[in-house]
């Protein structure tokens, strides 16, 4: 059953429907949760936890959202998951050191995050002579990616690691299909050119 029929079946109240959709979609969250995770709430916070309340706070909104269906139904997920994120990071990270950093909250990449990254963005060298290669290249291309501008970032963040299809990436942003398409070959042409640079 896919997700469209499963949401007809929340939007006609049967329960065993909201469970099924949920947890469907519960290991896509976790892994966006782990690559969004700020490192220094690590020892503080955990994931599950994190993916948990998303879904306590998704399965009470469910039924408004399956009658009206503003978006497709992970972006709309994952956003409920953004929004814990930033309040777990103004709440465990922001009050604790009242600084400027309260009012612009934006959610980085861990390191294992970016490097991840990394090896999705670039073509690894499997045999024995290019492998001594490969730590420089993979250093070039960090270096490169953390140069983008924050929107071809982002982009490129969540194609290649969250892997989101481009409709999810249009309604995460809140762009149109063709405005992900130009804004996706605008980040790796300016990738490129980073890299050509070097």
């Amino acid at each position: 059953m896919d997700t469209d029929q499963l949401l007809d079946r929340v939007a006609q109240g049967e329960s065993s429907a909201v469970a099924t959709l949920l947890a469907r979609h519960e290991q896509r969250l976790r892994r966006m949760v782990n690559l969004r995770l700020d490192p220094r709430l690590a020892a503080r916070l955990d994931p599950s936890d994190v993916v948990q309340d998303t879904l306590v706070e998704a399965h009470r909104r469910l039924p408004d959202y399956a009658a009206g269906r503003p978006m497709p139904f992970y972006p709309w997920l994952r956003g409920i998951a953004w929004d814990r994120l930033i309040e777990m990071t103004r709440r465990h990270i922001d009050a604790e050191r009242r600084s400027v950093r309260r009012e612009v909250i934006k959610l980085d990449l861990s390191g294992d995050s970016r490097m991840i990254l990394v090896d999705r963005m670039m073509a690894i060298s499997a045999t024995p002579s290019e492998q001594a290669l490969r730590q420089e290249v993979r250093d070039r291309v960090q270096q490169a990616i953390v140069q983008l501008p924050p929107g071809d970032h982002e982009v490129i963040v969540l194609k290649h690691l969250e892997e989101l299809n481009v409709p999810e990436i249009a309604a995460v942003l809140g762009i149109g299909e063709e405005a992900v398409y130009s804004r996706y070959r605008r980040a790796v042409q300016r990738l490129h050119r980073l890299l050509s640079s070097e």
